[in-house]
């Protein structure tokens, strides 16, 4: 049996039943992915992509069957936008929202609601050290996470298919979708100043 097949049985048998999926685990590493270790790239891909992917594939039966249920994948800006010095977690992003949008297409005609939701950079420990330097460096703009919760709450309340915080990242997200050159010519200042930063050589992941 596969392990998220495993996590999914023990929910239903602990609850009664799952009436909602929240992928909300994730990681990631503000680095030039040329100095990326491999090993973390794969455990990126493993915990930010395969294992939402695999849960929800465990309970979706459960949800088809019953015809209701919710699935809640919680994204990233970085999502829309290919930022540099986040290529990995860019890539994962990008996937999770991919996913979201075909599945949402795929469960068409069934009364569930597959809700994307995309933050921006949020003040969590989550971003180490340097990476917050950088961010006061470059005048990234942090939500606190209570905020971000409260955000992710409405949108899961209200059924949103797609749900952008924080504001201009939200618009440039937009944006990136018609004239990505236009973004890349903006984010080129931020992007001299960051790579500083980001200039570091990692340990393999334990």
């Amino acid at each position: 049996m596969h392990a998220a097949q495993g996590v999914a049985d023990a929910a239903k048998l602990k609850m009664g039943g799952v009436d909602m999926l929240v992928n909300n685990a994730g990681i990631l590493d503000f680095v030039q992915f040329a100095q990326q270790d491999p090993q973390r790239i794969a455990q990126m891909i493993q915990v930010n992509l395969t294992v939402p992917l695999q849960l929800t594939r465990a309970l979706l039966p459960d949800f088809i069957a019953r015809n209701s249920g919710q699935i809640v994948n919680i994204g990233s800006i970085f999502g829309s936008i290919g930022f540099p010095h986040y290529a990995s977690y860019s890539a994962t992003k990008f996937a999770m929202r991919g996913f979201s949008q075909a599945l949402r297409r795929e469960l068409a005609g069934h009364d569930i609601a597959i809700t994307y939701v995309a933050p921006r950079a949020v003040k969590t420990p989550i971003n180490d050290a340097i990476a917050t330097e950088m961010f006061k460096a470059t005048g990234t703009n942090l939500d606190e996470p209570e905020f971000v919760a409260e955000k992710i709450l409405q949108a899961i309340a209200r059924g949103n298919r797609d749900s952008y915080i924080g504001q201009p990242e939200s618009f440039f997200a937009w944006l990136n979708g018609f004239l990505p050159s236009l973004v890349s010519l903006g984010l080129k200042k931020q992007t001299e100043i960051a790579r500083p930063y980001a200039s570091r050589t990692q340990t393999t992941p334990k």
